[in-house]
């Protein structure tokens, strides 16, 4: 993994106390930037990530995205930054909407608007496959603020990006430790339909997305990788083996049965990298005047084996 682009850098991770920060601190503190800031509003975790890390180029401040001042004055040296904070919990959400959106929405336009004014060099958003026709509050407040953050609104010079990508393997939101802790319980691992699919990704290949999408040539882009995905029947069987008891539960209103990664709208705007290795979502008006493919959904794409869902549990031990 390239971290040259880092080198006598300073840098800020907005949420940098949730699984992507650390994720992505265990990687940056093995480059030679100049700083680390963990923004974040929850002081607990900040302790605990003082503890675990010790290292002096990292920093923390305490703030909240939704106060545009203190963002705006924590960027004040930075050249890079990943915009991660948000509200996940997707029932939590639901019951409460606006305060979703004054963290996921105006939290990101309160990012992007400080880091045209401080003049930060690059930024990347940390999207979700939620945002992709959405049926949910948080999937709703992702999707306007990814267009929020690859806006032209204000005359920048800085390079912002988008990344969207599904479930991470190791993350604490994903249902992988969730359904372990059942076990632990004896409880039977609930499923809401046995033909629902979810797109995977490891945490290392979220990395390297998010790397690429901030260093990315162009500007106003969402960068998409192609994931594989599985039924979360399989899955649960992988974790449980074939007998444990699995209990069928009904899809909750805000579920959709398979995730879209990129609708059959932004097809027509979407492009590789030259590498072939991701999808890129251009800007409206962008000269194809074709459509390479369908919508891309989670029941469309290569599905995973059960060794390959074996391998991926491994990665989120």
């Amino acid at each position: 993994m390239d971290l040259s682009g880092f080198t006598g850098k300073n840098v800020m991770i907005t949420g940098g106390t949730g699984s992507f920060g650390h994720f992505m601190t265990k990687v940056l503190l093995e480059s030679k930037l100049n700083k680390l800031v963990i923004f974040s509003r929850d002081q607990t975790k900040q302790a605990q990530m003082r503890r675990e890390f010790s290292d002096p180029r990292l920093k923390f401040i305490l703030g909240d995205v939704r106060d545009y001042l203190r963002v705006e004055e924590s960027v004040a040296d930075i050249d890079l930054l990943f915009h991660a904070a948000a509200f996940k919990i997707i029932t939590a959400c639901e019951e409460f909407p606006m305060e979703t959106v004054k963290t996921d929405l105006l939290g990101t336009e309160n990012v992007h608007r400080a880091c045209s004014v401080k003049g930060v060099e690059r930024a990347v958003f940390i999207s979700t496959d939620k945002a992709a026709k959405p049926i949910s509050v948080y999937g709703m407040a992702k999707g306007i603020a990814e267009k929020v953050f690859i806006s032209q609104e204000f005359d920048s010079t800085t390079i912002f990006n988008v990344v969207r990508h599904g479930n991470v393997a190791g993350s604490r939101d994903s249902v992988i430790p969730y359904f372990r802790t059942l076990i632990k319980e004896r409880k039977p691992l609930p499923i809401t339909h046995p033909k629902m699919t979810r797109f995977w990704i490891t945490s290392n290949e979220a990395i390297e997305l998010v790397l690429t999408a901030l260093f990315y040539k162009d500007s106003n882009r969402i960068l998409i990788p192609e994931l594989p995905a599985c039924t979360m029947l399989e899955l649960a069987k992988a974790i449980g083996g074939p007998n444990y008891p699995i209990e069928i539960v009904g899809i909750r209103p805000v579920e959709k049965l398979n995730e879209c990664l990129i609708t059959e709208d932004e097809m027509f705007r979407t492009t590789k990298t030259w590498d072939n290795k991701y999808f890129v979502i251009n800007p409206h008006g962008y000269p194809l005047g074709y459509k390479t493919r369908e919508e891309y959904t989670s029941d469309g794409t290569r599905q995973l084996t059960s060794l390959e869902i074996q391998e991926l549990l491994k990665n989120a031990l």
